[in-house]
Formats: C-alpha cells, structure tokens, sequence
C-alpha cells in the first residue's frame, strides 16, 4: 500500500470507525461448552468436596462458571493463572505448578520431551496437568506451543510452507485446511493453544521473520486469516473439540512494519524495532487485520509485539513498547475493537520496557496484558504482581479482568470436563493424508516468475542434472521454527521428502550434484536449487553476522555452471523471502519462487512436471537489489524486479495459460 500524504489526515477516531465499519462483524456472546464425561484417568476436578460449586457444571453458562471461580479465587491464586512458565523450568520439579498455582506451561522453540515422539508429548502434559489439578480449585493448565508450520516442536509431524507460501497460494480454503491439520496434530498431544497465526504485515525483506507474514498488503493478510477458523472453528463450541485449539493472533501491532538502518534520528534494528509512522499508515496497514480476527474470526488470544510505536513520523518522538502501550493495548484493542479474549506476552517481553521489574510488571498489567510468558521467572512474576496489588499500585479489578479472560478461555476449551490429553487423534500426527494436503499446499505456492522457450513443464523422458545445497535437504526447505527454534540443515530431524527426492519420483534419468561438479554433459535439463539457511527472529535478520538479501558464493556459482552448460536450465529459490537475482535471472530459462515448502518436496515436483500446474502468485514485491527495500506496491517511483501479485498460470500439463 501507499504511504499516506500527511496533508488532509483524517481524525485517529474517524479511522478506528472507518475500520470497524469495515469488518462490521459483531462480537457475541459466547456460549457455554457442551457438556462431556470425565473418563480419563487421575484427579477429576469433580471428584473434589467442591462438586457441586456452580464453577464445575458444565451445564450452567460460561459467563456463570467464570463468576464463580473467580469469587473463590484468592489473590496467589490469581497471579498464578496469570502467569506462564517454560516447561524446562518445572520439568525436574513440577511440584512448582501446584505450589505456584500456575495457569499456562509451554514448549518454547525447540522444547520437547524425550523422545520426541507423539506418545512421549501426551504423557509430558498428562504429568503437568495431573499437578495443575492437585491446587485447591482444581484448575486446568493451558499449554501452549508454536504450532505455526504444522505442530513444529514434534518429530514426525506434518510440516507445512510457512506463511509467505500460503500467502503465495491465495486460498483461504487450503488455509484453513492446513490450520486444521495442525490444531488436530496438536491437541492429540495435549496442548490446547498455538502460538499462531502471525499477522504481520511484512513491509520490508530484510526482517528475518518475513517468512511468517502472509504478504505486504493488509487485504492479503486478513484474507488469509482462515487459519484462525482452521485452528479454533467457526463456533465457539468447537473449541472443546478434539480437533480444536485456542489461536494466537501476533504480533500487535507493527511488528513486520519497523524501521531499518541509520537515519538522521538514529540506528534502528529492524526486529524488535520502532515502527516510525503516522496514525493514518498505522491504522491502515499495520492494525488492520486484527479488527477482522476479533470480530468475524473471534481469535481467542492476541500476543502484542516486542516492538515499539513512534507516532511522529519523523523518529523524534517517544517510542513506545507495545507491551506498556495501554492505548493500543487496552483503549484500541479492547475496548474500540471489542477484543474479549486475553493477551499473553512474548517471551519476557515486559523485561524490554524500561524500569527495575516492579515498573516493568506494573506497567505492562497495567497497559493491558493478561498473561505473562516469564519462561525462567515465574516465582518472581507472581510475587511481584502480589506486591504491587496490595501496594495499591496495580488495581484489583485490571487483575480480576485479566483472570476473567483466562478462565473462560479455560471453559471454552472444556478444559474442567477434559483436563488430559485425548489421543484419539494420535495416529494421524503425519498421516499420508495429512502430508497429501502439505503436499498440495506446496505446489499450489509456488510462483513461476520466467519461462522462456517453454521450459517447463519437464517430461519424464528427459536427462536432468540437479545441482545444489537445497535441492536435497530437509531442514533448509522447512526453515526455521521446525523441531528448533531457529531450524536446522539436513535430512536427519524429521520425516519428508526432498526436492530431489520429488524429481526423481518423476524422471528415471537424474544425477544429483550438490556442488555441480559432477560432468554435465548428456544432459537435456539442468536445475539448481539455491536459496538460505534457516533462522528465525533475529538471526534471520539482514545484517546479522553478515546475512544479506543476496545469493550465496556457492549458488551463484552453481547457476553460471550449471546454465552455461546444459541447454535448458531451471533454477529453484528455497528462502524464506525474495533474494537478490538480478543478475543470474537472465542466465535461466525458467525462475521458480519455491519459498519454504515443509516436508512435501514432491508438491515442487508436482509444478515441475505438469502435474499440477503453476497458479501462485508474489505476495511481496521482489526488489532489484537490496537497496531498494523496504518496497512495497503503490510506493511513488515503484520499479520492482517482479511486482507484487506476478506469477505465470499454467494449465494442467504446463501450457501457459
């Protein structure tokens, strides 16, 4: 989108009305969750002298249940349902879940049990949740993970394009399909709560999370924004299914939209950074999805970003950190949009705003979060919030609020009728039918941006010399927030199929060279595969230990080898976001966008060969060079390398449509 002209700005309320306008959707009331038995195993919650308290009726209303928990709720345990621990920190003693009364545990990136297995994952929560339910109220943990690409944390399941692919895709329907798949992988492990989706407008490449955004336009985004429904359904009932999990819309608000480099006004990293902007460009690009996720998508959770809101435009301004920003957090948010879920922090993310940790957790309840991801500092968080209520510094009803929201996200859930893990659904964590959907997924992203002298399709027929890093390794085609935190190379961590491995399902005559120096010759078509590593937030970053926007020395060399050989050559981009190929562009026949595809490298193979044909589309603009970023459609003076929304369409067989 365009910047907005500062002259003529309409008011910061004619705005919000314009928007909520816009997505006129009401939010409900939400009702009760149906009743249900109780026959797992352990401490039921209705087994207690507590039975017949209004709170433990799965008949009566949400609403009713929430009051009367909260009436009997005491000022530790309060503070201990607002509060979130890594499951490292309570592993080796979990009488901590009892004793702090915690209300949430996750698996940060890369935090799993031993093994890594679907059973292991059931057993590890059934553990935790058995002490949550020993406190005196007998109330379920929620535990959450970042199920963003799939149910990434655990070995064996189904792993999906991330984002940007999707967004490539332009099907809402896949969408939350693939959603659906993964709330389903998920809670047959026990978690009832992903950290997902991110609807971050990504505005500039260089941010090593664009890989999470489902594009540059808000439109694209919020049409995108089906994976809420995939996750949590379309009812508020569904969410008590076993094929359900409560959605985490992140990061408000601005996170894909900050400023990088040096200005005038001062050095800004670009993760976790300042988005300097004008009300107007803010409301209109950065905030705008959220209003839909509330109100026609009614997400559950929303986590606020680590970055900060300059309102000046110019940078000269007072920042401020989204976690401490009551305005956006609780006047906009909440009460303008009518958000009636709970926000939950990133992770130690109220330790960024300035003060001692008092100020910090005084001033981020007080701004609005509900729930605090203190991964290694849940002792200390819920004796501080203690203290700064009864110093008067933080008012009872702002607590009372917070844990209003949380319980009846907890009833919802019908986490008190069925606090343990229902495994029904075990057996199809990486079923070939969930990998056929991945699959699909992955041919249905990919963008072909060249074909000269009709390249493709490829027939089965034809001698093919591929070359490459990427072109046969798992880890760089999943990317990061798979298995761990930031990803990792090889073929080792996960079951799935290579891009290679797709190839030669295809063609009987193949040579694979990873390095292209193999002799090349008797070959018909040559395909390199280039592209990035993975990481994630932060590493991913250009600028990080020196990561740019540009092919490596080994791709480009891979290309000029490969396409100065063979006839016709394919070349294939693996990477989280556009890279830098100006100049290798015009040594190819055919420029393929394959992005992140996950673990269905056949869904590549599936466009090479005419199987399915190419339909994706660019959901960010590719730039020409590095220095062109950020760059983004309707920007003055735009002359992209590929405009965002390009992409060639075949037919089924590959004839250019």
């Amino acid at each position: 989108m365009a910047h907005p002209s500062p002259h003529g700005r309409p008011s910061r309320s004619r705005l919000i009305g314009a928007l909520l306008a816009a997505s006129a959707l009401a939010v409900s009331a939400v009702p009760a969750a149906s009743a249900q038995t109780f026959p797992e195993s352990g401490t039921s919650p209705t087994s207690s002298s507590s039975q017949k308290a209004p709170y433990l009726n799965p008949k009566l209303p949400v609403e009713r249940r929430v009051g009367d928990l909260l009436g009997r709720m005491t000022l530790q345990e309060k503070a201990g349902q607002m509060t979130q621990a890594e499951r490292a920190a309570v592993d080796e003693d979990q009488s901590k879940i009892t004793s702090l009364g915690l209300g949430s545990l996750l698996s940060g990136g890369g935090s799993a049990p031993t093994p890594n297995a679907p059973e292991a994952w059931a057993d590890m929560f059934d553990g935790y949740q058995k002490h949550a339910l020993a406190t005196r109220l007998h109330i379920p943990l929620l535990y959450g993970t970042d199920s963003v690409h799939g149910h990434g944390n655990l070995v064996g399941a189904t792993v999906f394009p991330h984002n940007i692919a999707l967004g490539a895709a332009r099907d809402p329907a896949l969408v939350r399909e693939t959603a659906h798949i993964t709330a389903t992988e998920t809670r047959a492990t026990g978690p009832q709560w992903a950290f997902a989706p991110c609807l971050c407008v990504a505005r500039d490449d260089r941010w090593g999370r664009t890989y999470e955004s489902f594009g540059e336009d808000p439109k694209l985004v919020t049409e995108m924004e089906t994976a809420i429904d995939g996750l949590q359904g379309t009812d508020p009932k569904d969410l008590a299914r076993r094929d359900r999990v409560l959605a985490s819309a992140k990061h408000y608000a601005g996170d894909g939209d900050t400023t990088y480099g040096t200005s005038t006004t001062g050095t800004y990293k670009i993760d976790q950074g300042v988005t300097i902007t004008g009300r107007e460009h803010f409301w209109k690009t950065d905030l705008a999805p959220y209003i839909p996720a509330v109100r026609q998508h009614r997400v559950g959770s929303i986590m606020p970003s680590y970055s900060s809101v300059d309102w000046t435009e110019d940078g000269v301004g007072n920042p401020v950190k989204m976690h401490a920003n009551k305005e956006l957090l609780t006047d906009v948010l909440k009460q303008k949009i009518g958000f009636q879920g709970f926000l939950i922090s990133d992770w130690e993310a109220i330790h960024q705003i300035p003060g001692d940790y008092a100020t910090q957790v005084r001033t981020a309840v007080n701004a609005g979060v509900d729930m605090f991801m203190e991964p290694y500092s849940a002792p200390k968080f819920v004796q501080t919030l203690i203290a700064e209520v009864q110093a008067g510094r933080v008012p009872m009803s702002r607590i009372d609020d917070a844990v209003r929201r949380i319980l009846h996200a907890k009833f919802q859930l019908g986490l008190f009728e069925h606090p343990y893990s229902d495994r029904t659904n075990i057996d199809t964590i990486g079923s070939p039918v969930h990998r056929a959907v991945a699959r699909r997924a992955v041919a249905q992203s990919q963008v072909l941006l060249k074909n000269a002298h009709h390249a493709l399709p490829l027939r089965p027929s034809q001698r093919i010399y591929v070359a490459g890093t990427n072109a046969h390794d798992l880890g760089n085609q999943a990317g990061g927030w798979t298995v761990t935190w930031q990803g990792q190379s090889g073929n080792t961590a996960f079951p799935g199929t290579t891009i290679l491995q797709g190839i030669k399902q295809n063609a009987s005559n193949v040579t694979y060279s990873k390095d292209a120096s193999a002799p090349t010759g008797g070959h018909d078509v040559g395909i390199v595969v280039v592209g990035e590593t993975p990481y994630a937030e932060g590493i991913g970053d250009v600028g990080n230990n020196g990561r740019t926007l540009n092919l490596s020395d080994a791709d480009r060399a891979n290309v000029a080898r490969v396409c100065g050989a063979i006839k016709t050559c394919v070349v294939l981009d693996v990477a989280g976001r556009p890279q830098i190929v100006t100049d290798e562009l015009p040594k190819t026949d055919a420029f393929v966008m394959s992005w992140l595809p996950g673990s269905e490298g056949e869904g590549v193979a599936d466009v090479l060969f005419g199987k399915r044909p190419f339909t994706g589309k660019l959901p960010v603009t590719w730039p020409r060079s590095e220095a062109q970023e950020p760059i983004n459609v309707g920007d003055k003076n735009y002359d992209p390398l590929f405009p965002y929304g390009y992409g060639l369409t075949t037919r089924a067989g590959g004839a250019l449509r």
